[in-house]
Formats: structure tokens, C-alpha cells, sequence
């Protein structure tokens, strides 16, 4: 009776103890599978493209010109496989509209860069720099928030608006530069506003032919900002 107890326990005692080994190698088994897996997926991450963001109103949105002719479109023709361009432009956008559609792109795209030109609406407007000044900065904190690079790209206004209103103006972008020690493209339409043979008939955006010279003013600043990040994978 009591050899029966004793075989019986010894039987349960085995059974249990292949109960736990067998749980224990397929939890090593599983690690094992999920590791190079875990480390193929960081690495296909860490090679990924960056994503550039355009952020500005129709001088980045192809106005009154084939979309294929515009300078981001030329930016995305230079850089095929070395980043993503997403170009969120829109024709006639101000700073505060700018503003309200910023968030919800920086949580779609996650972009590395963000090209930011926006202000001209507000000063054809006669709209007060301070506001576009607040406008700007309110973008640039959070892309440095999300971990994106910006780079500013500055615009200048006809001189009827006043000297005293367009050094307010243009003073906007260098003290936003200084303050959040971004890279500044003083002005995006330099060598160009001046040649009326660049410019269309309403003397505000430029031609086809003037895009190519846009995109060469924007690459000037924009590829040192590129650089480590591409050679990073990032």
C-alpha cells in the first residue's frame, strides 16, 4: 500500500517537474525568436528616411504653376530616396490658421524637419507682427517639443506698406531665429521679387522659371541641417 502511495507520488512529482520545463524552454524558445526580430525592426527604424515638413502658404503651394514645377516639387525630385517631403501648404494660409492645423500634422507626419514659411499672409493683411511673431513661435516650440529640426524660411513685403511696418515685419524672423536658435533663410524670394521676369503679373508669386532659383536659396541652408540626420539613417 504504501510502495503504491510512494509510486504514485513520484509520478505526480515528474509530471509536474515536466510541466515547468516544459514551460520554461518555450518561454526561452520564444525569446530567442523574438530578439533578432526586436533588433531587425529597431534597425529597419533607425535607417528610415527623415520626413520633412512644409509648412507654408502659395509660394510653397504651386499658386497659378503646375505642382510638378514648384519648388518643393523640385526639392522632392533631389532627394528621391534620401527623405520624405510632405508638402502641407496651402494657398492664401496666415500664421494663425498655420497654428490651428500644426498639431494634428506634427502627430501624423512625425516629421525630422519642418521648413517654416508662413507670414507673408499676415503682412499683406496688415496684420500686427506681434501676433504673427506669438504665431511663429507657438510652431517652432513645438516642433522642438516633437524633436524636429526648423528651418525658417523669412519673407519680405512691398515697400508701400511702410518702412516702419516692414522693418517690424521683417525683424520678426531674424528675432524668432535668435530666440529658438533655428536657421533662418532671410529672405525666400531673394534675387527674385525685384526681376519682374521672375514674377507673375500680380508681382507677389514667383514664375515657374523662378523655382528652381527658390529651391537652390532653401537647399543653401537646408542641406547642412540634412546631413547629419541622413548619414544618422534618421
Amino acid at each position: 500500500m504504501k510502495r503504491g502511495i510512494l509510486v504514485a507520488w513520484q509520478k505526480a512529482a515528474w509530471r509536474e517537474h515536466y510541466r515547468i520545463l516544459t514551460l520554461w524552454l518555450g518561454v526561452l524558445i520564444a525569446t530567442l525568436v523574438a530578439g533578432p526580430v526586436n533588433a531587425e525592426s529597431v534597425d529597419s527604424d533607425a535607417g528610415s528616411a527623415p520626413t520633412l515638413l512644409v509648412m507654408g502658404d502659395s509660394l510653397s503651394a504651386a499658386y497659378n504653376i503646375e505642382r510638378d514645377e514648384s519648388w518643393v516639387a523640385l526639392l522632392e525630385e533631389r532627394l528621391p530616396e534620401a527623405a520624405t517631403v510632405v508638402n502641407a501648404s496651402i494657398s492664401g494660409e496666415t500664421t494663425s490658421g498655420g497654428v490651428q492645423r500644426f498639431d494634428d500634422l506634427l502627430g501624423q507626419h512625425e516629421p525630422d524637419i519642418v521648413l517654416l514659411e508662413l507670414g507673408g499672409n499676415d503682412g499683406l493683411r496688415g496684420l500686427p507682427p506681434q501676433q504673427m511673431q506669438a504665431n511663429l513661435a507657438t510652431m517652432i516650440e513645438a516642433s522642438q517639443a516633437a524633436d524636429a529640426e526648423v528651418l525658417l524660411l523669412g519673407i519680405d513685403i512691398p515697400p508701400n506698406y511702410g518702412a516702419a511696418y516692414r522693418e517690424a515685419f521683417t525683424t520678426v524672423y531674424h528675432d524668432l531665429a535668435d530666440t529658438y536658435g533655428v536657421t533662418l533663410v532671410p529672405f525666400l524670394l531673394e534675387g527674385i521679387a525685384t526681376d519682374d521676369a521672375l514674377m507673375q503679373d500680380d508681382g507677389i508669386h514667383p514664375t515657374a522659371e523662378a523655382q528652381p532659383i527658390i529651391l537652390e536659396t532653401v537647399w543653401d541652408k537646408l542641406e547642412g541641417i540634412m546631413a547629419p540626420r541622413v548619414s544618422a539613417g534618421r
